[in-house]
């Protein structure tokens, strides 16, 4: 798969549990950091478009957790922006640990946008994203 985004992350030592490894809830967060960056580097500033009464929001969350990071590791999360429907997209993000490529988890983010209303659409500024 392609995915038109990547980003470095390291696991610090207070992301890990009592086993040693990533708590499973820590990914949500590696995820959403992700996600910020991708919308980021596309030119859509998530905390400008809360301003404006424009709220990305997460309606399903779908996670394969195929093995653990560890504290130290280094690893990649790829992220791949798709359209669901009128009113909903997903991203498709995979976590890759650096060290030997290995894929470590799995997830579809499925998300809307609610309008000053909450109301469901899809701002112009995201759009484009699916036109290109």
């Amino acid at each position: 798969m392609e995915y038109p985004h990547s980003l470095e992350f390291k696991v610090r030592d207070y992301e890990c549990d009592l086993q040693g490894v990533v708590n499973n809830a820590v990914y949500q967060n590696y995820l959403e950091h992700a996600r910020h960056e991708y919308l980021q580097a596309e030119g859509i500033n998530f905390a400008e478009i809360t301003a404006k009464g424009i709220n990305l929001v997460v309606v399903r969350a779908e996670l394969d957790y195929r093995d653990s990071l560890q504290s130290n590791d280094t690893f990649l999360v790829k992220s791949k922006l798709e359209r669901v429907s009128p009113v909903r997209f997903r991203f498709i993000q995979d976590i890759y640990r650096l060290s030997d490529n290995k894929l470590m988890l799995q997830a579809v983010i499925t998300g809307t946008s609610l309008n000053q209303r909450g109301r469901p659409f899809v701002p112009e500024s995201l759009e484009r994203l699916f036109t290109e």
